[in-house]
């Protein structure tokens, strides 16, 4: 059984071709990254566009998705500029008014906020059963309609993104998105390095098979408190692993959600994104900022 150092974390290697080598190595604190060619420069100029697709002015100004609004607009409720306006791919600019169910709508500005969510919140816009949601948290971050980015149980703290880019939330919840999430997680007893492993090589769950990208014990902890490192989305995964091979989880934190971490946000507290932390979001979504 490979032997590892209490603050040494067991890592999924890939090889160079971004599959899963079929030997599995275990390295310490290494990581292995691939980096993307960089393009060449265009140095051509070309003249700015401002115009962008009707759907997604409906879709920016928080009034339905990019699908519905191909159907509200086949269907003749969206006019520009006073003309119905019933042609998919129809460009907007500015200078246009357009109104849906006879209102003027005006696009949003794009908000982030990401909050350090506390126990016994749940993720949802509405309960109808009365509980405490994450909404009530958020509610004055800002003037525009955010919704989460995913979910978090009642049980569970940490990070939690909230936002109207709906182009963002797609990248970000999809499961090709490849998101990083890292998780601070506390069981009812020591883990064993041969469950480490199994974590990092896979399990077989109800739901099909589930591996972490990375496992460690907590430094000046105890065995009973490790990180993980997955990119998986899956509903109450770490819970239902942990479960698998004999544990129980009493306490679970997301620590870090694709690159953003909890520096200076208080428990129950949410921040503004920063520029930078956009950016970064933009970069790990695969989007260029606008």
């Amino acid at each position: 059984m490979p032997q590892a150092r209490k603050n040494k974390p067991f890592t999924k290697r890939e090889d160079s071709k971004g599959g899963d080598s079929k030997k599995k190595i275990y390295k310490g604190s290494k990581s292995f990254k691939f980096k993307p060619k960089k393009k060449k420069e265009d140095t051509k100029t070309t003249p700015l566009d401002s115009s962008i697709r009707l759907n997604r002015f409906l879709a920016n100004s928080g009034i339905c998705s990019r699908r519905e609004a191909d159907t509200l607009i086949s269907s003749g409720a969206v006019s520009v500029n006073n003309e119905v306006i019933t042609k998919l791919g129809t460009k907007v600019s500015p200078e246009d008014t357009i109104h849906y169910g006879g209102e003027l709508i005006q696009s949003q500005r794009k908000q982030y906020v990401l909050l350090n969510k506390p126990k016994n919140y749940i993720t949802t816009m509405d309960d109808p059963k009365g509980r405490k949601t994450v909404m009530e948290l958020v509610h004055r971050a800002c003037k525009e309609r955010i919704y989460p980015v995913g979910r978090l149980d009642r049980a569970t703290t940490g990070l939690l993104l909230f936002t109207n880019d709906g182009q963002m939330t797609k990248r970000l919840t999809h499961p090709s998105g490849q998101v990083t999430k890292i998780y601070h997680v506390n069981l009812d007893k020591n883990v064993s390095q041969r469950h480490m492993i199994e974590m990092v090589e896979g399990i077989q769950l109800e739901d099909g098979f589930s591996q972490v990208d990375k496992v460690s014990y907590l430094p000046n902890s105890s065995k009973a408190s490790i990180s993980i490192e997955l990119h998986s989305g899956r509903n109450r995964i770490i819970r239902r692993i942990m479960e698998h091979l004999g544990y129980k989880v009493t306490k679970l934190d997301r620590v870090n959600f694709a690159g953003l971490t909890k520096k200076d946000i208080p428990r129950g507290r949410f921040k503004q994104l920063s520029e930078q932390e956009i950016g970064l979001l933009h970069r790990v979504c695969g989007l260029q900022k606008k």
